[in-house]
């Protein structure tokens, strides 16, 4: 829907998402995270399967390096981001693959017209609207990273015959798409955006932070999620590491335009985001 205007989008994942993200990308057994949590396995087995045993939660928390109190309120459901309203240039579109929703994003200059599209989700119709009912023209095509659900619809996007990057950690290799640097910048009109390496859950996991909008912008893609991260069991210590150094450092107001999920700002996730809060 256009101009930030979103029904509401449920969170990406729940307190057992977290704890399972943390507990794989650690590579803790239970037996270990129960032990290092001072916890029974059985207390571990029961809040694994959804039950709110918040002593449990409160001692598996910091265990996994998450902070306690967001991971309880996770668990009551006692917070939901504050959802960001743009003026003008930003679109969000939410579309349903598989057994899941994915996003992806539309931004534009408004004196210009030229625009940018940064993944497809499972399909680029609404994009596509949006462009024509806006008479923008698509100069970009940026993709957060290569994964099936943000690519679905490339081909079809494509055909506007607009650029397609991707990093150089993990070129497309297909469509003429060209790869870009960390820190390099782009320009439509006005706008100005600038690429971040957050990798982890994929090899070449790109966020872009975008000035010129009603409010400093970054399209993390799957590197964050409202009061989560995106997985990996491989590189979970670089994804965490990439977040906290690329994007904490971006200013409070920042929105963060998720891969999945509702948006969030940067202040709402420093306080409620288990893998950022400060630990208390």
């Amino acid at each position: 829907m256009d101009n930030g205007r979103m029904p509401r989008i449920p969170l990406e994942d729940n307190f057992t998402d977290v704890i399972g993200k943390a507990q794989r990308g650690l590579k803790f057994t239970d037996t270990d995270l129960a032990t290092k949590a001072g916890v029974s396995e059985a207390d571990l087995a029961a809040v694994k399967g959804g039950e709110i045993r918040e002593n449990t939660l409160l001692a598996v928390a910091p265990a996994l390096g998450l902070e306690r109190n967001a991971l309880v309120a996770l668990a009551r459901r006692e917070w939901y981001p504050e959802q960001p309203l743009f003026k003008r240039g930003f679109a969000m579109f939410n579309t349903a693959f598989e057994d899941m929703t994915v996003n992806s994003y539309l931004v534009w200059d408004s004196k210009t017209r030229l625009a940018a599209a940064f993944d497809t989700g499972a399909s680029a119709v609404g994009m596509l609207d949006t462009i024509a009912a806006e008479h923008l023209t698509l100069r970009y095509i940026f993709l957060t990273h290569t994964h099936e659900d943000h690519i679905a619809d490339l081909d079809r996007l494509a055909e506007t015959k607009a650029e397609i990057w991707s990093s150089e950690l993990e070129p497309l290799g297909r469509l003429g798409a060209k790869t870009f640097q960390e820190n390099v910048h782009f320009h439509l009109g006005e706008l100005a955006l600038k690429t971040l390496f957050t990798w982890g859950h994929s090899p070449g996991q790109t966020s872009f932070y975008i000035t010129g909008l009603s409010y400093p912008l970054a399209i993390v893609g799957d590197s964050l999620f409202a009061s989560s991260m995106g997985g990996s069991a491989t590189h979970y210590e670089f994804q965490l590491r990439n977040n906290r150094q690329k994007l904490l450092p971006l200013p409070a107001d920042t929105v963060l335009a998720c891969g999945h999920g509702p948006l969030t700002t940067l202040k709402q996730e420093k306080q409620h985001n288990p893998f950022l809060a400060r630990r208390t």
